[in-house]
């Protein structure tokens, strides 16, 4: 009998269906809370940039724990430290519901950052599934394709339902914040009942020095580029902070290369499968996670000042949108491009696409048809991107590493997104007009757009350095032998 193939091309598409329950999550709790940020400063009685402690709170958190969470699921399976982020995260998500102070919601938030592992976690549980049918590279890349369309339609879900169920519980915040708690819990269960444990590799360890000077590395570089958006580049601890962020990987680096199972193995990061993956990610970072804020306030930004589109919420809500849904169609259009070119090919596509859709703001941004045009350009390469960057880290590593590999991905682009953040608010605010009180100049959103155009355009010429058929499935030859540009080790 030949059941066993489509056995597995069932358990795999199972699988796949239940991740894809749980990214819808993602992209709720990612979305729920966006339209009821001024509600939620009112109710904690704080003022608006308080706000950005919430932000920087959770994406410090999420910088931090990610990769180790990463590596237990490599070494203990990757389904359960999904439902271990899982619980940490619903309850989280329950805690906001009976926060009603600064520092506890704060604390709240910030630990509701579990979630941003989930990814990861799938792609490597994904990868352990379809390394069992010797076509790991290829499902991969199309599942991941699917749990980002997942993601942002779960984004644009949450973005739609926050306010509207707000209004139905008569503007109470605590019967309002329910909701993603519910979904969370529901998820734990999903996972539990529906997805199969990942098969981990034997005799690995937990490098906890190692992991400890990495998160304190992150957190003196994440803590300084907090500070830089708050108290500005004139105040010189700011840069001390990043500065010594920095040099701390210098003996985390000499450390690792030391170890026998280190928390991160520089040998993996060094190959030319990897590397390139990993910055691509980070420069990708600063559009995808630090563009949106000034996008948003450019649109709304009245054509007093001699530029902007004046835009309502409603009317920046739909763009967005629009950015969005491009989102979904480059997540679904990269595996295909892939079969039909090579992978590399569309990683370089999805980065030429994020470039040209930034850079085309510097001479297109006077109507909102512009705008529109730009940001599903760039919108087509962000989508083909968030998926493919982990499933290729995840096809580029070792067994045993597939997760950590992923998980580095997300780490390396909140990153980059956090020092976006940091500088873009800096070229903003220097640069505010005199015409009205809020508005910045067109320069500095020139400036935004620029980094953002030339960090992607960098990021496709680092790709030209990934071997052609880098991340494809191994191909068979005449005599037997599996040809693809995977590491020598790959099987193993």
């Amino acid at each position: 009998m030949t059941t066993e193939p489509s056995g597995r091309r069932f358990i795999t598409a199972s699988l796949i269906g239940y991740l894809f329950l749980v990214e819808i999550t993602s992209g709720i709790l990612q979305g729920y809370y966006i339209p009821l940020i001024p509600d939620l400063v009112r109710h904690l009685g704080i003022v608006d940039a308080d706000f950005n402690w919430f932000e920087a709170a959770q994406l410090l958190v999420a910088a931090m724990v990610v990769p180790v969470i990463a590596k237990l699921g490599d070494m203990w399976g990757h389904k359960r430290m999904l439902l271990v982020t899982t619980v940490l995260t619903a309850a989280a998500s329950w805690w906001l519901v009976f926060a009603d102070d600064f520092v506890s919601f704060l604390l709240a938030w910030a630990l509701q950052g579990f979630y941003v592992v989930w990814l990861p976690l799938e792609v490597a549980l994904i990868f352990d599934r379809g390394r069992r049918t010797g076509r790991a590279a290829s499902q991969t890349r199309r599942a991941a394709g699917l749990l980002v369309v997942a993601l942002e339609a779960g984004a644009i879900l949450g973005a739609l339902a926050g306010g509207r169920v707000f209004a139905a519980f008569g503007d109470s915040v605590s019967p309002t914040l329910m909701i993603p708690a519910i979904a969370v819990t529901l998820v734990f269960f999903v996972v539990l009942v529906g997805v199969p444990e990942s098969t981990p590799l034997p005799g690995r360890s937990l490098d906890i020095v190692g992991f400890s000077i990495l998160a304190l590395g992150l957190l003196l570089i994440t803590s300084g580029l907090t500070f830089l958006r708050i108290n500005g580049p004139g105040t010189w601890w700011v840069w001390a902070l990043i500065a010594l962020g920095a040099l701390v990987f210098v003996p985390f680096v000499r450390y690792e290369r030391r170890q026998p199972d280190p928390a991160i193995d520089m040998r993996v990061l060094a190959q030319p499968t990897m590397w390139p993956v990993q910055l691509t990610a980070a420069l990708i970072g600063i559009s995808l996670l630090g563009a949106q804020a000034p996008l948003s306030t450019f649109a709304g930004t009245d054509p007093v000042n001699g530029y902007g589109l004046g835009l309502a919420a409603a009317d920046i809500s739909n763009l967005i949108g629009a950015y969005l849904v491009s989102m979904i169609v480059g997540a679904i259009l990269f595996p295909l491009v892939s079969s039909w070119a090579t992978p590399r090919v569309a990683l370089l596509g999805g980065a030429f696409l994020v470039a040209i859709g930034y850079l085309l703001f510097l001479p297109f941004h006077d109507s909102a048809v512009q705008v529109v045009a730009n940001m599903v350009v760039a919108g087509l390469g962000s989508g083909a991107l968030v998926g493919a960057l982990p499933a290729a880290a995840a096809a580029a590593a070792p067994r045993g590493q597939t997760g950590i590999a992923a998980a580095l991905t997300n780490t390396t682009k909140t990153i980059g997104g956090s020092f976006a953040s940091a500088v873009f608010g800096v070229v903003l605010f220097a640069g505010a007009t005199t015409v009205t009180a809020t508005a910045s100049s067109l320069f500095g959103y020139m400036l935004v757009w620029t980094i953002c155009g030339a960090g992607a355009l960098v990021a496709a010429v680092l790709l030209f350095f990934v071997p052609r058929l880098a991340f494809a499935d191994p191909v068979v030859s005449d005599d037997g032998a599996a040809e693809s540009g995977l590491p020598a080790d790959q099987g193993r």
